[in-house]
């Protein structure tokens, strides 16, 4: 009797490899990064990252540097179903009296500080590719590359 039940293959098993260890991975950056933020240790988006470092490394490391399939990234899963809990939780956990109290420091971090860092780093990198001849970017690949790395969080967690 086979009850509509099927051996896995080797190709199959890809996905499920990758999907179990994003969930590991998940929840080893929520329990650690709680526990190291609970004890003024280390904050939760630094325990983040050194996990995710240390773990594809390991993941390099034991594949000796071939092409892994646990290491594709796919944008539509992560721009539909992933980043929109990560904003809804950001916007979830403001606490309002602190955000319209500080509001105009926000601003001026957020809005006119991200303009200034624009500006800078689109000048900035037009007088560089001219120094170091690397090629001729037209303006708009100069603005580009100022929105692309201007738009870093400036404004800090209010606590």
């Amino acid at each position: 009797m086979n009850f509509g039940l099927r051996m896995v293959s080797e190709p199959d098993q890809a996905p499920i490899h990758s999907i179990t260890l994003f969930v590991a991975l998940l929840c080893a950056c929520i329990l650690i990064g709680h526990l190291l933020e609970k004890h003024r240790w280390i904050n939760e988006s630094i325990t983040a990252l050194a996990i995710g470092l240390c773990t594809g490394t390991l993941i390099l490391l034991t594949t000796k540097g071939r092409s892994s399939h646990i290491l594709l990234f796919d944008e539509q899963l992560f721009f539909i179903y992933l980043l929109p809990p990560i904003i809804f939780n950001a916007g979830f956990q403001v606490k309002k009296k602190q955000f319209f109290r500080n509001f105009m420091t926000i601003m001026l971090f957020g809005a006119v500080g991200t303009l200034i860092s624009f500006i800078i780093i689109s000048l900035g990198t037009a007088q560089l590719f001219k120094k170091l001849d690397i090629g001729f970017l037209d303006t708009v690949d100069y603005l580009g590359l100022g929105a692309i790395f201007s738009a870093t969080d400036s404004v800090c967690r209010i606590r």
